[in-house]
């Protein structure tokens, strides 16, 4: 896909473990372990996404098992304890469930997984149906694109239309995902520009544009300092 974002469709895992809303507190755990999976989707109606259940949704149980919380930790903590007497899915779950659209690009599901400090979220249609499940690690796959590939997308797409005629021709190299642009052109206020698209395109990892230039004013005279005005004579000829 060249010229437009990725977006959460492309990289989400499709096969989906997703819980119903009776499932127990021992199957929940079964299916963590069958699937090497830390936490699930729970659906209504087989498809529409209603909640979650992780991990440490189910640790309360474990943590309050030996004896009852002082008064402090009651109050503090009042839905881990909820949790804790939880047996069904639909009990443990954190609803409403914090999802992402399908069409959603890379980086606005990055977003919401740092914001809310999550490390995957369902995908979902209009509807809110399970679609999918996009993780970290399927975000971190833009990384993995050719070096090549990027170069061109920058050449065709931010290259020629920003400099259609330069006066010395950009030359784009890709090494690891790090961009570095050489050349020369008239107008330096483009470099920042350039710098920020370039920097957008999908797994570029840095931008150095140290080697683009401005064009220098011709050295007339070598000999005469170059303070922009031109040498007045001193004196009439033939003046004493």
């Amino acid at each position: 896909m060249h010229g437009t974002p990725h977006i959460v469709s492309d990289v989400m895992t499709r096969t989906v473990v997703a819980l119903a809303r009776k499932s127990t507190f021992k199957d929940i755990v079964r299916t963590m372990q069958r699937w090497k999976v830390s936490a699930m989707p729970v659906l209504e109606g087989g498809s529409r996404v209603i909640g979650v259940v992780s991990e440490a949704d189910l640790l309360p149980k474990e943590e309050f098992r030996d004896g009852d919380p002082d008064r402090y930790t009651q109050l503090r903590r009042l839905a881990d304890l909820v949790k804790a007497g939880a047996v069904t899915a639909e009990e443990l779950m954190t609803a409403p469930a914090l999802t992402v659209p399908a069409y959603a690009t890379l980086g606005q599901a990055a977003r919401i997984m740092a914001l809310h400090k999550v490390k995957r979220l369902p995908v979902v249609d209009d509807e809110g149906g399970l679609q999918g499940i996009v993780s970290r690690s399927d975000l971190l796959k833009v990384f993995l694109r050719d070096d090549e590939d990027i170069a061109e997308e920058i050449r065709r797409e931010i290259v020629a239309p920003l400099f259609p005629a330069p006066l010395d021709p950009i030359r784009v190299e890709v090494h690891d995902g790090v961009v570095t642009l050489t050349g020369t052109i008239a107008d330096t206020g483009l470099v920042p520009v350039t710098t920020r698209l370039v920097r957008a395109v999908e797994g570029v990892v840095d931008v150095d544009c140290a080697r683009v230039s401005p064009r220098r004013r011709p050295d007339l005279d070598p000999d005469l300092p170059d303070d922009g005005t031109s040498a007045q004579p001193s004196g009439v000829a033939g003046e004493s």
